[in-house]
């Protein structure tokens, strides 16, 4: 079976502009766990999702350090730490979301889905065409639906 037959293609989706208590409430009221951001084009540019928002709500712990001659020596990155800080912090959902998605094409398996979803410990993915516009989106639960489907 091909992701196409499977996916959910009415994608609810937000804008980089858009509020991240806008993601919040998009989540909350479709009772679903993320969203796909995309700019004016159609293009994907990154995922919200519910973990992106409770990480707002818990502590983000600065990387050790030694001290050494008057100087730091890190322990962890730094700029990870910013970066996360940033992101926590974050108003909008351009600056929270995470940039790196993981996408797939309308005629791929759904064993296809299944493995990166596993390998990149992800719970969706945007389905994008050829020209990478979004087409629709891919869950667990969606792929959960086919494979153990007790109707039939």
């Amino acid at each position: 079976m091909q992701i196409k037959d499977v996916m959910s293609k009415n994608v609810i989706t937000v804008s980089t502009d858009d509020s991240v208590e806008k993601c919040a409430k998009l989540l909350q009221e479709n009772e679903i766990s993320g969203l796909p951001v995309v700019d004016g084009k159609g293009k994907v540019v990154g995922m919200i999702t519910e973990g992106d928002l409770i990480r707002r709500a818990s502590r983000i712990e600065a990387p050790g350090y030694l001290e050494i001659l008057g100087g730091l020596i890190y322990l962890g990155s730094p700029k990870k730490f910013v970066d996360e800080l940033q992101r926590a912090m974050a108003l909008e959902a351009g600056k929270m979301m995470s940039r790196e998605v993981i996408s797939i094409k309308p005629d791929q398996s759904l064993e296809s889905a299944a493995t990166l979803m596993v390998k990149h410990n992800i719970n969706r993915l945007p389905v994008v065409d050829d020209q990478e516009n979004l087409v629709g989106i891919v869950s667990r639960r969606d792929i959960m639906k086919h494979l153990y489907d007790w109707n039939n």
